[in-house]
């Protein structure tokens, strides 16, 4: 089972807010500050996880409804090193909305991953009980070819059996995704350190120039 872990996260947190609500380009913020962006389907726990991250509450609203979310949401980060942004991204592949609707999604997302210069580390979130479909594996490739880092978060991981776990973890890293997922859980805590270390890992990368 997977051990019971403090509430405080692995980082110290100054400050952590909502700074802006974004429904397209224009109204992404003007700044210089690196970006971590979270995407991943609409039931996948997203909001939860950031949640978890920055050791807030009710900071990234969870909704009972997927597909709900449909703004592009900054959230401002403040630690001893420095500042950075968490950029929540709409979730996909779940919401009954028509198909023009999601087009504008789809056009939305890919307006911030393909030209957001702040972006450091895209972070693609997974229900660690389903193995990675093509929008998945697409969206990995795609991300790839335009440079953009990515890591993989297997979410809900507290929900599987310890047998399920290993069946898992298996299946995970034959999907075909080409990427080694964390195992986290917004619940216990589980993998978010490790999630804290690769966002080092891009911060610093970043400014070494690679």
């Amino acid at each position: 089972m997977l051990a019971a872990v403090s509430n405080a996260p692995p980082v110290k947190i100054l400050a952590a807010e909502l700074l802006t609500s974004a429904a397209g380009p224009e109204g992404f913020p003007k700044h210089a500050v690196p970006e971590i962006a979270f995407l991943g389907r609409s039931n996948v726990g997203k909001s939860s996880l950031l949640n978890r991250l920055l050791a807030r509450r009710s900071l990234a609203r969870t909704s009972h409804t997927p597909g709900r979310t449909r703004l592009v949401n900054f959230f401002r980060v403040l630690r001893p090193e420095g500042e950075l942004c968490f950029v929540d991204l709409p979730g996909y592949g779940y919401a009954k909305v028509s198909k023009r609707e999601r087009r504008a999604w789809q056009a939305l997302i890919e307006s911030y991953l393909e030209k957001r210069e702040q972006l450091r580390l895209a972070v693609l979130l997974q229900d660690a009980r389903r193995d990675p479909g093509r929008d998945e594996i697409d969206l990995v490739a795609w991300l790839r070819e335009r440079g953009v880092r990515v890591v993989g978060a297997a979410t809900k991981w507290d929900r599987l059996g310890a047998a399920e776990r290993v069946e898992r973890e298996r299946a995970l890293a034959d999907a075909g995704a080409g990427l080694d997922w964390i195992l986290s859980s917004s619940r216990t805590g589980a993998g978010i350190a490790a999630l804290w270390r690769e966002i080092e890992r891009a911060l610093d990368a970043a400014e070494e120039g690679h």
